[in-house]
């Protein structure tokens, strides 16, 4: 099916859901709603950046991972790992879609004190309960399977390698759009600047090139523009964007093993990057709120930061070049570091799938599938996603997700 070009401008000038922001959150619910054979409404998805060069989805490092602290975190990323295990049926058997698979490199987590490994121990046993194959390994049982690392100051280790690792992510988006579209969905590229209300309810979304557009439903999918674009209807979120750097880089001395992705107790993390490697983390100094288009690198980053880390914790990462590297950024939820999705407490019609601070490639597949659900049925069916209710931050009741990377 050849589907037309997207427009600059709507085919109509009411939509039961207008969805602001199309990319992976934005098409992941685009795409459920298509697909739920009990929701016969109409929707459009508005993009200011079609080809999602300066979007969180562009930037990010695609992995996949049930390492959470949070019980419901590591439900949804088991619930991820067979989603996207089981694509193309997921998408209806189209041929044309492809299969994507995990690469289960696994994610090591390191710790170097007593507090990290209480923790680490303790969310084990979170995952384990779920289900989750995550094993807390010393110091010698690491050096065991990985010899490669320098292990002098680390006390233990946790560690998963079944559905922990890499997939194909922005597939996973492209097909999203591509089957939401071929439903009937419509997209366009153009920029919401206004979200008229009506007392409690929202009732329109006026774009950049001038139309306003009635809309039954507002959806918040903006990432990291999430605060501008709620406070467009008079609400606020507690969402910003924050840098996060990324460097491909290769080795003189390759290793001879896939290299887990490894959380350094610095912050710094890294992983195999097909022949290559990766390695990233958050800002040399602290971590402000940046605006949602500075893409900038603070000086140093690579030689303070990057570079000695490789180096004391890979012995064999000592000599190392670079060959590119991105800024991009989390929507980071500044609260407790959780989703927020669902309705605004007041003004029902207005509802969030934001704040995924740095989870939300891997998150998507239950949030399109559980706001679809809410839209449709009025209660989430699949996972019970209600903990991530925008009214905790009302009620000061954090749900406090403490593995972020």
């Amino acid at each position: 099916m050849t589907l037309p070009a997207i427009k600059a401008e709507p085919s109509q000038n009411s939509y039961d859901v207008v969805i602001i922001g199309g990319a992976t959150m934005g098409s992941a619910v685009a795409w459920f709603l298509s697909a739920n054979a009990d929701f016969n409404g109409s929707v459009l998805v508005v993009e200011r950046d079609n080809m999602l060069e300066q979007t969180s989805t562009e930037a990010s490092n695609n992995c996949m991972r049930q390492q959470f602290a949070t019980e419901i975190n590591v439900k949804i990323g088991q619930y991820a790992a067979e989603y996207v295990k089981d694509f193309r049926a997921n998408l209806g058997g189209d041929p044309e879609v492809p299969h994507l698979a995990i690469q289960n490199f696994g994610y090591l987590y390191l710790s170097d004190n007593k507090e990290l490994s209480e923790a680490l121990i303790r969310d084990q046993k979170t995952q384990a309960a779920c289900g989750s194959a995550t094993r807390i390994l010393t110091a010698d049982k690491i050096a065991a399977a990985y010899s490669f690392y320098n292990l002098d100051d680390i006390e233990l280790g946790s560690l998963n390698t079944v559905d922990e690792g890499y997939y194909n992510a922005p597939a996973l988006v492209k097909w999203w759009r591509r089957k939401a579209r071929e439903n009937g969905v419509e997209y366009l590229q153009n920029e919401a600047v206004s979200i008229g209300r009506d007392g409690d309810r929202v009732d329109s979304v006026t774009l950049k090139s001038g139309a306003t557009i009635a809309a039954g439903m507002v959806i918040n999918a903006a990432g990291p523009r999430a605060r501008l674009v709620a406070e467009m209807a008079g609400l606020s979120i507690p969402v910003e964007p924050r840098r996060r750097y990324t460097y491909i880089f290769e080795a003189e001395r390759p290793l001879d093993q896939d290299l887990p992705l490894t959380i350094d107790p610095t912050g710094v993390h890294f992983r195999t990057y097909g022949k290559h490697y990766l390695v990233g983390c958050p800002p040399l100094h602290g971590d402000p709120a940046v605006d949602f288009d500075e893409f900038g690198y603070e000086p140093g980053i690579w030689e303070e930061k990057l570079q000695p880390v490789l180096a004391n914790r890979i012995p064999a990462f000592s000599d190392i070049r670079v060959l590119e590297s991105w800024v991009g950024h989390y929507e980071f939820n500044t609260f407790d570091r959780n989703a927020i999705v669902g309705p605004h407490s007041t003004v029902e019609n207005y509802l969030f799938v934001n704040g995924f601070s740095g989870h939300g490639s891997q998150q998507a597949p239950a949030m399109g599938r559980g706001l679809s659900e809410l839209i449709t049925y009025g209660e989430f069916r699949e996972l019970d996603l209600g903990a991530f209710a925008y009214d905790r931050i009302e009620r000061n009741e954090p749900l406090v997700e403490r593995a972020v990377i």
